[in-house]
């Protein structure tokens, strides 16, 4: 009896343990996926817009980013202050760890320039965020919903329109400010009001998924 019970409760187990599939893996969305491979045809790929070649060489792109861990590809001082750079993310799963900010996307913003999926600028009433420019993986992102969840049970949807550089910063065209760190979903004023959040706080912890 003792043995039946065991095995029930692996039974049950199991769907909790599955991972993102590797290069070949069977899938249905981007979340099922490992790292910057995306699902085409029912199997997960390099994608064809970041040019990756994790299936067809078996490594990882420069600064890693194929799965398993993100390491820095450079480093970037801006204002006196240095920090790693990165063409990375963590990997996406069906609940991504990511800190939420700030960012103005109308003209004379925080964001510099238009946003790169559009060229166009976003008032602040609307739910748009920035990824980080290994989930934003060369714009494929673009135009997608994602849903957000913050640690107050609060969630909401916002459209990916731009990227959060991890590459380049400290120039005008990303209005003089650091290169974004690998982990950051950038949403507008109308997203945090959305989740609850005091804005003043400037970095929140929250998770996201497509939505």
């Amino acid at each position: 009896m003792a043995n039946f019970i065991l095995f029930s409760l692996l039974i049950v187990s199991l769907p909790f343990l599955a991972t993102a599939a590797s290069c070949g893996g069977s899938c249905r969305d981007l979340n099922d996926c490992d790292g910057q491979l995306i699902c085409i045809n029912g199997k997960c790929n390099d994608d064809p817009d970041v040019g990756t070649h994790i299936c067809r060489s078996g490594t990882p792109p420069s600064g890693g980013g194929g799965g398993g861990s993100c390491q820095p590809s450079g480093s970037l001082t801006c204002a006196g202050v240095t920090k790693p750079t990165y063409t990375c993310s963590p990997p996406v799963t069906g609940s991504t760890s990511a800190i939420l900010t700030l960012n103005d996307f109308s003209a004379g913003g925080d964001g510099g320039g238009p946003s790169e999926c559009d060229n166009m600028y976003h008032s602040n009433t609307e739910r748009v965020v920035a990824l980080s420019t290994g989930w934003y993986a060369g714009g494929s992102r673009c135009g997608r919903m994602i849903r957000i969840t913050a640690r107050n049970g609060r969630s909401t949807t916002a459209k990916v329109v731009d990227e959060c550089d991890s590459r380049h910063g400290c120039d005008a065209e990303h209005a003089y400010q650091q290169a974004c760190d690998n982990n950051i979903v950038d949403g507008s004023d109308a997203v945090w009001k959305a989740l609850g959040l005091n804005e003043d706080l400037g970095r929140v912890p929250v998770t996201w998924s497509m939505a």
